[in-house]
């Protein structure tokens, strides 16, 4: 244990006990405890790497058709049901996932000499069955599918680079390190994405610099993507690349017209995790909620098929720079934000490793954290400081998304007006970038344009007026602040050392993270975790 710490409760506050260059930032934490945390991590990903680098999924395998230009549908149901899919399923069905869909894609379109989306069409209305085609030599399909993915790729960049001109012809006010003041961040979620273009509008009109549009409730548990727009949704709006398309053509006219660019934010998570990170890629979103755990723990979604799933997903990510979310806030609604916040600093330094091994700088990593302590605890407001400072100078280059109060809000919407205030305080104070602002009667109903119109008001003057107060002031050493973040960070690295020595499968059983418990084998997904074969061929892997 670091000479910083005398015993687990009480703290040497004198500067003689460490070398001064192992002091960080803001607050007095040990640079030597932060990096034994971040070996931890990196122990802890390991076997991790190796379950990703010997298996595919269903999603990746989809994600792969999609990025490669199969986004059709064809009717099953009653209701349009993705093309990829329909591919995907015949070959999981007869064994052939191993290999990889590209293979068997690539062949067919050598073997039949069709269009891409002509091939799909066939193949989805069980014209043609890819795994009865004779097979072309072995280095010809290998360079059709690396054609097709080469292809793709182009494709994202010119996406990516089509957002970033816009960045550059409007205002645009994003600073990952928090240096500008954070960023105004609010939600829509009206079920209609008609609808929630209109709200989103009217946000950026009264100065939001983001907007999420909350995607509607369980759609993470479906293995498919809805095709096209919809107008019906229950506690959100369903992701598909319309409504990503409908609400970015909204967003850059608004940007336009005020001179500011606004961004788009979605969710990355669930079954169909890779699919909607190529899809929000295709569409230019700025930000992707996209957690390494959050569909283990929270959507009880398998952890093998959830992990293997994040690391394509960050991949296409990474290519076109859209900044993760990734979702420890929701930690804190399931556990104790007192008692258990270091488990919200453990994930994150899980997430960052996870992050890195897809290779996404540290520049797209929008760590997550909340404001959820019980209101009543003595000194809490401090405690909110220490947190909100400590994951700032731990992770000095993210972009760090703060998320306000829910746990504890009530009916009473001046209280509740109150805590959204002092949450965009403490965001203001300690230089998040990412403020996600509380609304005032979130805990009666689905917030109305007014009551977004106050929380908006309410940040703006607090983010005004106390723009540059955390570059005028500094803690007390030895204080309530410090100390308690000394104190999160060194239960943070005992954290990390169990789950180290447990292993992430087995510490997540044992309700490491969040009070939740999974199994390996269990949670929905598994059947849709494929080990490769030898030929495995998939070049996506490589070109991005």
């Amino acid at each position: 244990m670091s000479s910083l710490y005398m015993t687990d409760k009480t703290f040497d506050t004198r500067l003689d006990v460490m070398d001064i260059n192992h002091i960080m930032s803001k607050l007095l934490l040990d640079k030597g405890v932060v990096s034994r945390c971040r070996e931890l991590a990196d122990h802890i990903a390991k076997p991790v790497g190796d379950l990703i680098s010997t298996h595919t999924t269903v999603a990746i395998e989809r994600a792969s058709l999609r990025l490669a230009g199969v986004n059709g549908a064809v009717v099953r149901g009653g209701q349009l049901f993705p093309e990829a899919n329909i591919i995907v399923e015949n070959l999981h069905a007869s064994g052939l996932l191993g290999r990889g869909a590209l293979y068997w894609f690539a062949n067919a379109l050598l073997q039949k000499k069709l269009t891409t989306q002509k091939l799909a069409a066939a193949v989805a209305a069980g014209k043609i069955d890819l795994s009865k085609l004779p097979r072309s030599p072995e280095p010809d399909i290998r360079e059709k599918a690396r054609e097709l993915c080469m292809r793709a790729k182009q494709h994202l960049l010119e996406k990516r680079d089509e957002r970033d001109r816009l960045r550059e012809e409007t205002r645009d006010p994003f600073d990952p390190t928090g240096k500008n003041g954070p960023l105004l961040y609010v939600i829509v979620a009206t079920g209609n994405i008609h609808e929630d273009v209109v709200q989103a509008r009217a946000a950026a009109t009264a100065g939001a610099d983001a907007i999420a549009v909350i995607r509607s409730t369980a759609q993470s548990l479906l293995d498919y993507i809805p095709h096209g727009a919809t107008t019906e949704g229950f506690g959100g709006t369903y992701a598909t690349q319309e409504n990503f398309r409908i609400m970015r053509t909204a967003l850059d006219e608004e940007s336009r017209k005020l001179g500011r660019y606004v961004r788009l934010t979605n969710y990355c998570s669930g079954l169909c995790m890779p699919e909607i990170a190529a899809l929000g890629a295709m569409e230019r979103l700025d930000f992707m909620l996209n957690d390494a755990m959050y569909g283990i723990l929270f959507r009880d979604i398998n952890m093998k098929r959830t992990l293997v799933d994040q690391h394509f997903s960050r991949k296409i990510i990474a290519l076109s720079k859209i900044v993760i979310h990734t979702g420890e806030d929701n930690y804190l609604t399931t556990a104790d934000a007192i008692e258990n916040g270091h488990q919200v600093l453990a994930s994150q330094f899980i997430n960052e490793r996870f992050a890195l091994n897809a290779g996404m700088p540290e520049n797209l990593m929008g760590l997550g954290h909340a404001q959820e302590m019980d209101p009543q605890h003595p000194d809490v407001f401090l405690k909110e400081i220490a947190r909100a400072q400590m994951t700032r100078d731990i992770f000095p280059d993210s972009p760090i998304k703060f998320m306000p109060p829910t746990r504890f809000k009530s009916g009473d919407i001046f209280y509740s007006h109150l805590m959204d205030a002092m949450f965009n305080f403490v965001g203001v104070l300690t230089g998040q970038t990412i403020q996600l602002l509380g609304m005032l009667t979130e805990a009666m109903h689905t917030p109305l344009m007014q009551d977004r119109w106050l929380s908006i008001r309410n940040a703006k003057y607090i983010f005004n007026g106390a723009r540059t107060l955390g570059s005028e002031i500094s803690f007390k050493q030895g204080g309530v602040i410090e100390s308690w973040a000394r104190k999160v960070l060194e239960d943070t690295h005992r954290h990390l050392e169990l789950v180290a020595g447990k292993g992430l499968f087995k510490a997540i059983e044992e309700r490491a993270f969040a009070g939740v418990t999974r199994t390996e084998t269990g949670g929905k997904g598994h059947d849709g975790v494929v080990k490769k074969s030898p030929e495995y061929l998939n070049p996506f892997f490589e070109i991005l």
